[in-house]
């Protein structure tokens, strides 16, 4: 039994965390396998859209403590394996950022921790009502630092500190108030939820969705006149595109585009 599933259905990758007895968390050879599918998705065009989700009660409780604990018996402590552990996690965040689709976490139970981090990572997401976000842990003497990365870009400051120092939850309703997440939705809608909106987005033009995703990052980081003259020549680009000549005159003739990408 695989510890990350995929299954494609058209033009959408659907990946599961499936490690359920240990409620999905991110252990060397989860980390290894997210890696591993997210270098061979960001080379194949025919996907366009990714969705990830969890098996089992809940979709991912964060990092695998008991692996932590035994990286702790190496003689300088840890220190060596900690280093790595948290390089390879922050570089499967990377990734998603990185990759031409856009991601739809789809969380369920609990998202805690790097849990919360990796939905946070991702471009957009779906909760079934009653999931519970936490970056928890403040309550073990961990603070959640690299979690605070990509959750304070998510939700306001105040907010994201006030999770980081309690080690409070938050519930769906309350995530998609913040921002953390887009929708709600009942659990025996969830997967069908994020897969429809997958199947929007890969409906689009490809290339298209692919340049305004890497434009999307890059510009948010800019000041604001440098975004705009970043954006204008992403625009330039774009509309050189015979596929998007082939989307405006489509529209203007009210039939459907004919697109080769």
């Amino acid at each position: 039994m695989a510890i990350l599933e995929r299954y494609d259905e058209g033009a959408v990758a659907r990946l599961t965390l499936n490690a359920p007895e240990r409620i999905n968390a991110l252990s060397d050879a989860m980390l290894a396998a997210l890696q591993a599918e997210f270098e061979t998705l960001k080379d194949q065009s025919h996907i366009r859209a990714v969705t990830l989700g969890g098996a089992g009660k809940a979709f991912c409780a964060g990092h695998d403590l008991k692996e932590m604990t035994a990286g702790r018996q190496a003689e300088d402590g840890g220190k060596a394996y900690f280093h790595d552990l948290f390089e390879r996690c922050t570089k499967v965040m990377l990734s998603i950022r990185a990759l031409p689709q856009p991601v739809i976490a789809h969380p369920h139970g609990i998202a805690t921790a790097a849990g919360c981090q990796l939905v946070a990572s991702c471009d957009m997401a779906v909760a079934a009502r009653g999931t519970r976000f936490g970056v928890n842990g403040v309550n073990i003497g961990l603070f959640c630092s690299t979690p605070m990365v990509a959750l304070s870009r998510n939700i306001p400051r105040k907010q994201a500190f006030e999770m980081l120092t309690t080690g409070d939850f938050i519930d769906a309703d309350r995530a998609q108030e913040l921002g953390l997440i887009n929708r709600v939705v009942d659990i025996d809608e969830l997967d069908t939820a994020a897969f429809n909106l997958a199947e929007t987005v890969a409906s689009k033009l490809g290339t298209a969705v692919r340049v305004g995703k890497e434009a999307f990052y890059n510009q948010i980081e800019m000041s604001l006149d440098q975004a705009y003259a970043y954006a204008g020549n992403v625009m330039v680009e774009n509309m050189l595109n015979n596929d998007t000549e082939e989307g405006i005159g489509a529209f203007i003739e009210k039939r459907p585009p004919n697109w080769e990408q």
